[in-house]
């Protein structure tokens, strides 16, 4: 009987492959973990919704145009101070002939309104851009009552009053010519213009 030896036989010990995957094979598994799936074919789509207040060029366009509705309706406030005022007078000149024809038929404020109103503020397919601008123009013309009233209801001739109602008059007229550069103005350059008095009761009506 023949007895093996173990230290005898020589032991050969073949090398096995150890495969070690990269981290970025790993990463292009769909397994690995924070990996979406984006199936063939599948195209994602961002699409970038416009502002409430952002405006194109024909809202620029319209909303800058309705500010010169309060101006026209309140001109006859600057009476003193064209007179008194030559630059002022050469500022506005070119506005006549529009005047003119604003002024040539009683009823033209009164649908003016109305078209502002129910067309433009109360149509949802305007921009709120424009329905906001819209809106201040009108508020701005609204509060045009009161210095009418005023002078209806208090109309000297002379003396202290006549200097009273001179001072109101073209206070009036130099709020609505500032109200007009400055509406007109902003809306050119697609700023939103937030008139003094008016802006909070804008809002307030446009949804």
């Amino acid at each position: 009987m023949l007895l093996c030896n173990p230290s005898s036989v020589p032991l050969t010990l073949s090398p096995r492959t150890h495969y070690s995957p990269s981290l970025s094979s790993l990463k292009n598994h769909p397994s690995f973990p924070g990996k979406k799936n984006n199936p063939a074919g599948r195209k994602l789509l961002i699409v970038q919704a416009k502002g409430e207040d952002s405006a194109d060029g024909p809202d620029r366009l319209i909303s800058a145009v309705c500010y010169f509705y309060p101006f026209f309706d309140g001109i006859q406030y600057g009476k003193y101070v064209l007179t008194q005022f030559t630059p002022i007078q050469v500022l506005i000149q070119p506005l006549f002939p529009a005047i003119k024809v604003f002024k040539s038929f009683p009823l033209n404020g009164f649908l003016v309104f109305l078209t502002l109103y129910f067309v433009v503020v109360r149509n949802p397919n305007f921009s709120r851009y424009v329905r906001f601008n819209t809106m201040q123009a009108i508020v701005l013309d609204v509060l045009l009552i009161f210095p009418d009233l005023l002078e209806r209801s208090f109309n000297p001739k002379e003396g202290l009053g006549l200097d009273v109602v001179m001072s109101v008059d073209s206070t009036v007229f130099l709020f609505l010519l500032v109200c007009l550069i400055y509406g007109s103005s902003s809306c050119v350059f697609g700023q939103l213009p937030r008139l003094p008095i008016v802006a909070e009761a804008a809002d307030r009506q446009v949804l």
